[in-house]
């Protein structure tokens, strides 16, 4: 059965095509007009608590939802329980333990390279790792590569790699939730530099504090965190790329003095990137008065002036990708207060609503720059490279019919039928509609978190349907 899309635009050529589309059900013809298509949107932060807490989230759940958003990629964080730095589990009755050695498997990094497998399920995203830079991100001692080298491409013997193994490699490092401690930084940038790997750093340390200080802090009667904690990480973290060569990147940039500091590094030739994350860019620390703790982060909400700075990072390229630091908690813990409830929230599948309704239509960047964004420069800094679809299209689309005197017919285009293409196990796309507006509902999320303000939103953007490998993963058509 197939669906074909008449009139659906090529997102950086804007050249308009036919598209079929392997699906269930009987054959559909459908007007695409005005939708876009694209190279699948990809995400090098999410969490999705799977061993340990998979009441909050699971693999299943949370590439679930990474595929209703768009999503064809992410990078799993190591805030796992226990902690993916690829140790052999001894104790089987450490928290979160049973779950990996029940089901065969001696390491977290094992158990999940294996989990379709394990669990006997067809997980509908592609996913890499991402490795502890301390053993049990307690931050006393870098990870071994003894333990975790093997999964590395170009490090580990491949040629023993199951399928599995090929198809989730480890591909950064992060001790994510906590910037890695000055005491163990240097063994683990020369941990890095042997083996290849990046740093995916949270650019960030407190000790004390809850949300971002300032007038919002003191109306509160919460302690508040300095903006200054954020650029202490990142000026040390800048020094060290220098020092070492070590490619850098800095997750979810929250503060005007940080983007300066990593705006002026780039400048100087240094190997960093950053990201930023939805909420930064769309809530200031002013929507904790509306959301409560639905609206704790860390790092936290930051000022308006922040917000805005934020904004003109993304617009001049400072900023080189938008992730979501995807974070699924319970409502009953983010119900605890402020000192109390844990950080973060969830936002793989309304992320490219919220980022268009803000960046899009407030005028800041246009949509293809948004798909760069979220979908091109996500991939390049996971090592890969995101699927062509121009050169999909040139290189497998029927030739539109010609009339007699050898120019096209009016009203037909090109087909690119992916079910005659060549090999397209590689071929991630997203169809958009970037005009539809839609309103956020969580309680039809995919995942199994609700964390989220962003609620009742009036957004525009959404994907309609998410082909991975060439087929169809998710669908709104």
């Amino acid at each position: 059965m197939m669906i074909t899309l008449r009139n659906i635009k090529v997102w950086d050529t804007d050249e308009v095509i036919d598209l079929r589309l392997p699906a269930d059900g009987a054959d559909r013809e459908i007007d695409a007009t005005g939708l876009i298509l694209a190279p699948g949107l990809e995400d090098p932060h999410v969490h999705f608590r799977d061993p340990g807490q998979t009441y909050k989230e699971s693999m299943a759940s949370g590439c679930a939802a990474a595929a209703s958003g768009g999503y064809t990629h992410v990078l799993v964080m190591p805030n796992t329980v226990p902690a993916m730095d690829g140790a052999t589990l001894a104790d089987p009755s450490a928290p979160g333990a049973s779950e990996v050695l029940d089901a065969g498997y001696d390491n977290v990094i094992d158990y999940l390279q294996h989990y379709g497998e394990a669990h006997g399920v067809d997980l509908p995203v592609r996913y890499d790792l991402c490795v502890a830079a301390s053993k049990g991100r307690e931050g006393h001692e870098a990870s071994d590569p003894a333990d975790w080298g093997r999964y590395v491409p170009g490090v580990g013997d491949e040629s023993t790699w199951t399928d599995a193994m090929r198809a989730h490699p480890v591909t950064a490092m992060s001790d994510d939730g906590a910037a890695v401690p000055e005491a163990i930084l240097d063994q683990v940038l020369a941990n890095l530099k042997a083996t290849g790997l990046y740093l995916i750093e949270h650019c960030e340390h407190h000790d004390t504090g809850a949300v971002n200080e300032g007038p919002v802090s003191r109306k509160l009667g919460v302690p508040g965190i300095p903006e200054d904690t954020e650029l202490k990480i990142v000026a040390r973290d800048i020094a060290k790329a220098r020092e070492t060569g070590v490619h850098i990147h800095f997750q979810h940039v929250s503060t005007a003095i940080s983007f300066e500091a990593i705006r002026q590094a780039k400048a100087e030739g240094l190997p960093i990137t950053c990201e930023t994350a939805p909420h930064y860019l769309a809530l200031s620390d002013e929507a904790l008065l509306e959301y409560g703790t639905l609206a704790k982060m860390n790092p936290p909400l930051r000022s308006e002036a922040d917000r805005q700075a934020t904004i003109a990072a993304i617009a001049d390229g400072t900023v080189d990708l938008l992730a979501t630091d995807h974070a699924p908690h319970t409502l009953e813990e983010k119900a605890l207060g402020f000192l109390e409830a844990p950080n973060g929230i969830i936002g793989l599948e309304c992320a490219y609503g919220v980022c268009h309704k803000v960046l899009v239509d407030g005028g800041h960047i246009s949509d293809r720059r948004l798909i760069e964004l979220m979908a091109v420069e996500p991939a390049r800094l996971m090592g890969h490279e995101p699927t062509d679809v121009a050169a999909l299209v040139e290189a497998w689309s029927e030739p539109a019919p010609t009339g007699a005197d050898g120019t096209r017919e009016p009203g037909r285009n090109r087909m690119l039928d992916l079910t005659r293409a060549g090999d397209v196990d590689g071929v991630d796309l997203v169809v958009l509609d970037t005009a539809r507006a839609w309103t956020v509902d969580p309680e039809r999320f995919h995942s199994k978190a609700r964390n989220t303000p962003f609620g009742g939103w009036q957004v525009t953007g959404m994907p309609l349907a998410t082909v991975i490998g060439g087929k169809v993963a998710f669908s709104r058509l």
